[in-house]
Formats: structure tokens, C-alpha cells, sequence
């Protein structure tokens, strides 16, 4: 799988981590910054990944922040990124299986990197189960991006 990866300062240390592992495990990997623990601002890094899934150069992204949240919002913004913040196993699988998410969004000051690797695993072997009900809710949240 395609899979970018994007991060603020406070992210670095852990996206670094999990881009290395995803490359290990045999994903194609862009790394899109940031590329320091310098501050930079989080909404830069969040929609550069969200664009990548969207120009199709990554099948899905993974932001890192320090909470998940910042980056989350950011990446929201932008028509077709449905991105959520995932700390636990069922979340990172049900946001994909029923909401069909394509960026997930981690708090690297909330999970550990053991459990980060799990929850990426997680989210990017979920599918869409394409039943009725999922489809029609998504239907719904497409018609409310406008």
C-alpha cells in the first residue's frame, strides 16, 4: 500500500518511527515533513498528506501531532479526506470499515510507539465493508461537504 505520512514537530519523532516501519513491512512510504523537531505549524503537514491521498500518489495517510487533533481538523477541511483520530484498535478498524476513513490521526503524546504501529496495521488493513447502510450514511456525509 501507497502510504504517506506527514507530521509537526511534535509528531517528528514518532512518524519518523512509523515511516520506517511501514517502509520495513513493504509499504511505499512519502515522507512529506516535516523533517525536524523545529516548530512548524501542523495544518501545513496535515494537508499535504490529505492532498497526496487525494491526487491519488497515496492510497492512505497517516498524520502524527501531539494530541491528533489539530492535525485532524486540518486534514477535514479538505473536500473527499475523511480523517480520524484513533487511539484504540476499534476505532483506527471502524473508521474504515463503516465511515471508509483514508487518513488516520495519531496523538504521538498520547500512545505509545508499540501501539502506534498496532493502530496504523489496524487502519490500513480495515476495508470499506460497502454494506447498504454505511454506503448511505457516506452518501450523506459526502452531500455536506457542499
Amino acid at each position: 500500500m501507497r502510504i504517506a505520512v506527514g507530521s509537526d514537530h511534535a509528531g517528528f519523532p514518532l512518524k519518523q518511527i512509523l515511516a520506517a516501519w511501514l517502509a520495513e513491512t513493504g509499504h511505499a512510504v512519502y515522507d512529506l515533513g516535516t523533517h525536524s523537531a523545529e516548530p512548524v505549524d501542523y495544518p501545513d503537514f496535515a494537508a499535504a498528506v490529505a492532498r497526496a491521498v487525494l491526487d491519488g500518489r497515496a492510497d492512505r495517510g497517516v498524520i502524527v501531532c501531539g494530541s491528533g487533533a489539530g492535525a485532524c481538523i486540518a486534514a477535514n477541511k479538505l473536500t473527499g479526506i475523511r480523517a480520524g483520530v484513533a487511539h484504540d484498535m476499534y476505532t483506527a478498524h471502524q473508521m474504515v470499515e463503516h465511515d471508509d476513513a483514508n487518513v488516520l490521526c495519531l496523538g504521538s503524546r498520547v500512545v505509545a510507539e508499540e501501539i502506534s504501529k498496532d493502530l496504523v496495521k489496524t487502519f490500513i488493513g480495515a476495508k470499506f465493508s460497502r454494506e447498504d447502510r454505511h454506503i448511505r450514511r457516506l452518501e450523506k456525509i459526502k452531500a455536506l461537504e457542499g
